[in-house]
């Protein structure tokens, strides 16, 4: 009986091996699949209530009217510092996104995910007071988000002329 014993604890270890250690590591690396996917979407979640954020400082200063696809005219120079400031905001804002979002192969969703961004820099670029300003703006920032930022702003000035 002790041989049955062992022939059928030898053939349970097989069976873990074979069966149960490949099982264990697809499960794993299922596990971590979805953890990464669940930071990615708190990413992009965190960087989506930033922009809401920044949306209630714009509506906190109407009379700015950076809303509008056009640059205000004769703002004060208080107004014109409250603008740089919140452009600033912007840029940052921006540059986050970039930094935490954008990457060159992108999946489906990170694609969708991004072209949200792209979409906001784009409708921001439009404005000619924002896209003047972007030299200032984009001093210090990283060079690859300035880069695509300023690509962006050109694109938004030839679409305008």
């Amino acid at each position: 009986m002790s041989l049955i014993d062992k022939d059928l604890w030898e053939f349970a270890s097989y069976a873990v091996t074979v069966v149960g250690l490949p099982l264990a590591i697809a499960t794993f690396i299922a596990e971590q699949r979805k953890e990464r996917r669940n930071e990615e979407e708190e990413s992009w979640q965190r960087l989506s209530d930033s922009y809401i954020e920044f949306l209630k400082v714009v509506l906190a200063n109407p009379d700015l009217h950076l809303r509008t696809a056009r640059a205000t005219p004769g703002l004060t120079a208080d107004q014109e510092e409250r603008t740089m400031v919140i452009f600033d905001m912007l840029v940052v804002l921006f540059e986050r996104a970039y930094l935490v979002a954008w990457e060159p192969d992108m999946t489906a969703e990170q694609a969708r995910r991004w072209n949200s961004w792209e979409d906001w820099m784009r409708e921001w670029c439009r404005r000619e007071d924002f896209r003047n300003r972007l030299p200032v703006l984009l001093k210090g920032e990283d060079a690859d988000f300035a880069s695509y930022i300023q690509r962006i702003a050109d694109e938004e000035q030839a679409a305008a002329s």
